[in-house]
């Protein structure tokens, strides 16, 4: 059995285990339409525009294709 060299305190064991459980954060992008800051590949929270549309035409769209099928 391998026996550890030198005790690690619980501050310095405690940072290192704090580490692993912290994420960066996201990336946000200027929407094209309005200028307000959102996610990538996202549809902008103020104005609802997303890729030349606005989100009530990509519902629209994806309601008509669920339609035919």
């Amino acid at each position: 059995m391998i026996v550890p060299v030198k005790h690690l305190s619980r501050s310095r064991s405690r940072k290192r285990r704090s580490q692993k459980g912290l994420k960066s954060l996201p990336q946000l992008q200027k929407c094209d339409h309005c200028g307000s800051l959102k996610l990538p590949h996202r549809i902008c929270g103020d104005c609802g525009f997303y890729r030349g549309r606005f989100y009530e035409e990509v519902i629209k769209k994806k309601e008509k294709s669920k339609k035919k099928k």
